[in-house]
Formats: C-alpha cells, sequence, structure tokens
C-alpha cells in the first residue's frame, strides 16, 4: 500500500511540474511565471517525500524541508521585486488622484 502511495505522490509531482510549465509558456504576467517556479518547487519536495518513503532514508526528508525554506524565501523575494517593479511602473498623476500624500515604502 506504501508503495502505491508513492507511485500516486511521484505521478502528481510529474504532473504538477508539467502543468508549471505550461504556466511558465502561457504565463502573461511575472506574478503567473513566479507561481510557475513555485509549483516546481512543490514538485521537488514532493519528489524527496517520495524518495524519503521509498527509500526509507531520512536525508531525503532533509532536502524536502531545505527546499521548502528556500521556496518560502525565494518566493517573498520575487513577490517584493514584482512589487517594487509595479511602483515604478505605474503613472506621475497617481499622486495627484490620491490627494497629493504619497505613500512611502522602506
Amino acid at each position: 500500500m506504501i508503495e502505491f502511495g508513492t507511485l500516486v505522490l511521484g505521478i502528481g509531482a510529474i504532473v504538477v511540474a508539467a502543468l508549471g510549465v505550461i504556466r511558465i509558456v502561457q504565463g502573461p504576467t511575472s506574478a503567473d511565471r513566479v507561481l510557475a517556479l513555485d509549483l516546481f518547487l512543490t514538485a521537488a519536495v514532493a519528489l524527496a517525500i517520495a524518495a524519503a518513503i521509498g527509500t526509507g532514508r531520512t536525508v531525503f526528508l532533509d532536502v524536502a524541508i531545505g527546499l521548502a525554506l528556500l521556496g518560502f524565501v525565494g518566493t517573498i523575494g520575487w513577490a517584493r521585486l514584482i512589487d517594487r517593479a509595479a511602483q515604478r511602473s505605474r503613472p506621475a498623476d497617481d499622486n495627484v488622484r490620491s490627494g497629493g500624500a504619497k505613500e512611502r515604502r522602506p
């Protein structure tokens, strides 16, 4: 039964990675592409867990935890980068519409 679950987990991870490829190719925005990269990372974590279950070695769980932490930090970094790029590309008249109050971010 565990072998069947591991097989389903592996196939599911491959399907998720394929969907990520489609989103990277078709994604009209940067946020879509970042989400696709996050899907790749999720698939990698799932494959590492499947490898840990299949082989019985816990070292793959350490790899999965490291990938999950790296993915979280990477996604936050990409989100901040996209947010800052969007702020720079806004027209200058946004400040006029908001009553002259300009919001500053650190």
